[in-house]
């Protein structure tokens, strides 16, 4: 685990759940940073160049945690009782969709760090608003 004053990073055990034939073992790279401090970023080591990344919202999976949320290309929910330690994302896209078991208490750690970094609800203390309606008109 990598902590700095405005980014942590872990890596975290996932498998991937593949209908009717088992399931397969994987590495996802989770990542946050205040720069971007609404996001969380996943990395997917497959065996490419470069990593398969996902970004999806902070709330998102600390909501997911406790109970299913998501309804687009991101979903997250709790396993079933007897089974809580097992964390679900479910990810769809254009490509394809895949379903992973993560640990809920590795989740819920990270999400911790995170949070120490910058509290939930403050988020949009670190965003600058009026800077970057700026920025988008000067473009336009």
């Amino acid at each position: 685990m990598i902590i700095s004053r405005a980014t942590v990073s872990a890596e975290v055990g996932l498998t991937l759940v593949v209908p009717g034939r088992g399931s397969v073992p994987l590495v996802a790279s989770l990542c946050y940073s205040a720069d971007d401090p609404y996001a969380i970023r996943m990395a997917f080591h497959v065996g490419t160049d470069k990593p398969v990344e996902w970004t999806f919202a902070r709330e998102l999976l600390a909501t997911g945690l406790a109970c299913p949320a998501g309804d687009g290309d991101v979903r997250v929910w709790p396993a079933a009782p007897g089974r809580r330690e097992v964390l679900n994302i479910a990810l769809s896209s254009p490509s394809g969709q895949a379903r992973f078991e993560a640990s809920a208490s590795a989740t819920s750690d990270f999400l911790r760090l995170t949070y120490g970094i910058v509290a939930a609800g403050r988020e949009d203390e670190l965003i600058d608003v009026e800077g970057e309606l700026g920025q988008l008109l000067r473009r336009a």
